[in-house]
């Protein structure tokens, strides 16, 4: 599995970090990098600018069937992100939000594409 890290900074967790490239049997790519990704983990807080703008950025190395982790800052940390702006901007790049997960001091939000409907290309 290819996944793409985005947003990497002193605050990240690290422990979550090896957990990711542990399950996936590999490094994490940087920001950078130029694969189809199957995976983007994107960490996001509050002053890191527009959040649709970094998920449309995001959508475009994604390999069909992908999706992309929004982790960011739970109530209460700096950089804390409210839930409904992750909400609100992933239908406007044409993703959907399937999940919230809780991970340590970081809230992971899981967004994928919509499926095709059958018989449209």
């Amino acid at each position: 599995m290819v996944v793409q890290e985005i947003g990497w900074d002193e605050d990240t967790d690290d422990s979550l970090r090896i957990e990711i490239e542990d399950a996936i049997d590999a490094e994490m790519l940087d920001e950078d990098a130029v694969d189809v990704m199957d995976a983007v983990v994107l960490w996001w807080r509050d002053d890191d600018g527009d959040l649709v703008d970094a998920l449309m950025d995001a959508i475009g190395p994604l390999a069909e069937g992908g999706f992309i982790w929004v982790l960011s800052p739970k109530t209460g940390r700096a950089g804390y992100v409210d839930p409904s702006e992750i909400a609100e901007a992933a239908p406007t790049t044409g993703l959907t939000q399937t999940s919230v997960v809780s991970l340590g001091d970081w809230s992971g939000s899981r967004l994928v594409t919509p499926k095709a409907r059958a018989g449209k290309r």
